[in-house]
């Protein structure tokens, strides 16, 4: 077992706080790092040093001060994520100093935590750091997310928005694996090019770059679209309804072109194409399926071990940079999922 820590602990705890509510897109003084004292573990407790942190997208609502499906963080609150990490010192049975984890502790290089709020995790598996992404919650989040919801068959046409994110890119690549004929949307020429070269799907297009979303979407979805996995709302998806066939499937997951408007976007009126073609649309938000985690973790790690996954991750070095890759990411300079590294 590898030591946990050489030297001595740190005598203060540095985190980064929410400063300010952003108002549009967040800025770097919405956040400040401080200098907290340095916890120690109660009975039940660890006290774990981070390894690796989480940028989500999801993490953009919860600095609106609104609650929707979990409380807001407040001002002055250590900013809410998973992470990866440590364990340094333990009070708790089962965890041992040198054991990895990955918890809740959010946006801080030092936490203590519940040993029962942990995911205890094997290096042996596969790098700790996926615990962040394919073999975590953005693994689940596609995983369940599109086959519970979607239901997808054998021939059926699947269109992915967002689709070279930590999320997006696993759908696709399970939709393939399902027998599925696999179209993405992203927005950049990069990231199409690893979307249809490396991961299989079958077209993909720049949102960016195209002036004519519904022509795109009838140009490569010739035959309709079955099944739509929705990442990011807005103009996008407007276009999608037309072209979704009779029965057609619906899985709203995010709608990451809001998130950062300072007032909504008027939009077209929708139900009309659901009525008409029985359309199943349905929101979901991963938790939901927490008590099947173990079910889907185990399954994308037999498809990862059989290379019929493929997983990338940005890796921004330094804990100081965190602030610097949730706006990134929220930006789209991310391909796959991005990750902080201490």
């Amino acid at each position: 077992m590898s030591a946990a820590h050489s030297g001595p602990l740190p005598s203060v705890n540095r985190q980064f706080q929410l400063a300010a509510r952003p108002a549009g897109f967040p800025k770097e003084s919405d956040f400040s790092l401080i200098d907290a004292p340095m916890a120690a573990p109660s009975e039940g407790q660890v006290l774990v040093k981070s390894k690796y942190w989480s940028v989500d997208p999801y993490m953009r609502g919860r600095i609106t001060g609104v609650r929707t499906y979990a409380d807001p963080v407040n001002i002055g609150d250590v900013m809410q994520g998973a992470a990866v990490g440590q364990v340094v010192e333990s009070k708790a049975a089962g965890l041992a100093p040198g054991d990895f984890v990955m918890g809740g502790w959010g946006w801080q290089e030092y936490a203590t935590a519940d040993a029962k709020s942990l995911r205890k995790l094997d290096p042996n598996l596969a790098p700790v750091s996926t615990a962040l992404g394919v073999l975590g919650m953005p693994g689940m989040t596609a995983y369940f997310g599109f086959l519970d919801i979607c239901k997808p068959q054998p021939g059926e046409t699947v269109l992915v928005s967002g689709a070279a994110g930590a999320v997006g890119s696993l759908v696709g690549q399970i939709a393939k694996i399902q027998g599925c004929r696999v179209i993405g949307i992203a927005g950049t020429d990069d990231k199409v090019q690893w979307m249809t070269r490396d991961l299989g799907f079958d077209a993909a297009f720049n949102y960016k770059s195209v002036s004519d979303y519904s022509e795109k979407l009838k140009e490569l979805c010739p035959n309709g679209i079955d099944c739509y996995f929705d990442n990011v709302g807005g103009a996008i998806t407007d276009a999608v309804f037309p072209r979704m066939n009779t029965y057609g499937r619906v899985s709203i997951c995010g709608q990451i072109s809001q998130y950062n408007l300072e007032k909504p976007e008027p939009g077209p009126r929708l139900l009309t194409h659901i009525l008409v073609k029985q359309l199943k649309v349905e929101g979901f938000i991963v938790f939901r399926f927490q008590n099947r985690y173990a079910e889907g973790i185990q399954q994308m790690a037999h498809w990862l071990r059989e290379g019929r996954i493929k997983y990338r991750e940005e890796v921004v070095e330094g804990f100081e940079n965190m602030v610097k890759a949730f706006i990134g990411m929220l930006r789209g300079d991310n391909t796959g999922k991005m990750v902080v590294k201490a």
